[in-house]
């Protein structure tokens, strides 16, 4: 066999121009640029975007270790990392493309200036440059301190400067109004996928990470909300593979009445809670999927509180085939495997939970309004006649009016619109709710079972606990208790 060798080094001005385009958001590029700021030591690290100015500008300033100049030109080599390489712990880089493919996604010029032991060293790519001349020359800036962004160095540390944001202006290049308004939309945007993501790095009294945006520093959001009393957590489970542990732990997120709205708005994120709910992957402790089952289960209401954190190490990330964005992964099988018993198992205790709920609104002893009766195969639910307060206002009727009241009801609850109420408890359960009764109608049905419940030998001590078992009382009680106690006084006159 005869071989020759020729020199297919890549088109400089074709290849840099790929590196736009693998996929990033404004959010995960934002994020991946951070990781290096993590990696590097830094505990504080501050973004600040200038949106309004004639050229706006991002900027992220850590205090990390910083780089010397022969450091800060490897960090600027695009491919400056072996994925295969062993790494730190606390390395959440991977392929060594991150800050390049990060910055360029947003920007066509990229600075990056640094300090350590006192020398500073700055660098910049210039997308319109290396397209221009065609090679791989760095620029290396002898003063720095003329450079946009120098003012925000520190002691120790490393600011990375974006410039020419074309894919952030939104098609407004012309409109600084209207380009700014949509990147300040953009920058929203990040500010929540950057809580969320680095949330386990921001939590705490003496957190390990304080980021700022424009001076403003920002407050985790644990979608587990596992600071909340009511958040019910399993204990954890340990998956021992050869690259290192899996670690799983179960979440039931608190019922929405245990919470505040901007909580439960703020954990469900713009989507919601039944979008949200499912896997959380955490790659030393920094977010890589957040929410969705993976296969693994259905998205349902029944379930939407269901959230399992699953913790591995750097070492797993070509078996979990983490992206260069790391903003997916894949389940090698073997986690799937144990996954698929875990997620059946939880799931299914949700489900009955749900259930159990449901069927207790609809117990015979607690005297439902409506009844859930199961027809051909599926379910209806019809008003209950035999309430009390049904009862109670038909037997003063006249006995040929009692029939069509009958049949009033029956078509209130043939008319039901089930349809309607699909399309709003899917996804938004937690808006919607009964009407409000006024204190006459409180006033009737808490006489009206007071009296069915006495007939049936409920003695007035247990009188106020029984009729407390059922939810619309109980969430009426203080107006409820003082019918109640007006009733009870009235008999011993």
């Amino acid at each position: 066999m005869i071989t020759r060798e020729v020199d297919a080094t890549p088109y400089a001005a074709a290849l840099i121009e790929g590196h736009r385009d693998f996929g990033y958001s404004l959010e995960t590029a934002l994020a991946d640029v951070i990781d290096n700021s993590i990696t590097a030591g830094a505990d504080t690290i501050n973004l600040i975007a200038d949106t309004v100015t004639e050229y706006p500008w991002i900027a992220l300033a850590d205090n990390g270790c910083g780089m010397s100049e022969h450091q800060l030109i490897e960090a600027m080599r695009l491919g400056s990392k072996n994925p295969r390489d062993s790494r730190m712990a606390n390395d959440l880089g991977r392929f060594g493309l991150g800050l390049k493919s990060a910055s360029f996604s947003q920007c066509r010029r990229l600075t990056v200036i640094t300090r350590q032991n006192g020398h500073t060293s700055c660098a910049r790519w210039d997308l319109d440059k290396v397209s221009s001349q065609n090679n791989w020359n760095l620029e290396l800036i002898d003063n720095p301190e003329t450079v946009l962004g120098c003012d925000l160095l520190l002691e120790s540390g490393t600011v990375v400067v974006w410039e020419k944001l074309d894919r952030l202006a939104g098609g407004y290049l012309d409109n600084r109004v209207k380009r700014a308004e949509h990147m300040n939309a953009e920058l929203a945007r990040a500010e929540r996928h950057l809580r969320l993501v680095f949330h386990r790095f921001l939590e705490g009294q003496r957190p390990q990470l304080i980021l700022s945006l424009n001076g403003r520093r920002l407050k985790p959001i644990d979608p587990m909300a596992s600071a909340h009393p009511s958040c019910q957590k399993d204990p954890e489970e340990t998956l021992p593979i050869s690259q290192g542990n899996v670690r799983i732990r179960c979440h039931t997120l608190p019922h929405h009445k245990m919470v505040t709205r901007d909580e439960w708005d703020e954990i469900g994120g713009p989507e919601g809670h039944l979008k949200s709910q499912g896997l959380y992957v955490y790659r030393e402790n920094r977010l890589i999927i957040a929410g969705g089952w993976i296969g693994l289960a259905r998205q349902t209401e029944l379930t939407k509180l269901c959230r399992i954190s699953i913790d591995i190490p750097n070492t797993m990330d070509a078996e979990w085939k983490i992206d260069v964005k790391k903003a997916s992964a894949q389940l090698p099988p073997v986690v799937r495997e144990r996954l698929k018993k875990v997620v059946e198992r939880f799931v299914g205790t949700s489900k009955r939970t749900y259930r159990s709920r449901g069927q207790k609104l609809v117990d015979d002893t607690r005297f439902p309004i409506w009844n859930r009766v199961k027809k051909d195969g599926q379910i209806i639910f019809r008003p209950n006649l035999d309430h009390p307060v049904f009862r109670a206002y038909s037997s003063k009727l006249p006995d040929a009016l009692v029939e069509g009241f009958e049949q009033c009801l029956r078509l209130v609850g043939s008319g039901l619109p089930i349809e309607t109420l699909h399309a709003e408890l899917v996804g938004n359960a937690e808006s919607v709710s009964a009407d409000s009764a006024d204190d006459a109608d409180l006033e009737q049905m808490v006489r009206a079972m007071a009296d069915t419940l006495m007939s049936n030998g409920v003695s007035l001590e247990q009188l106020a606990d029984t009729m407390q078992s059922y939810p619309f009382l109980r969430e009426n009680w203080v107006t409820a208790s003082r019918i109640l106690k007006d009733y009870v006084e009235g008999l011993s006159e």
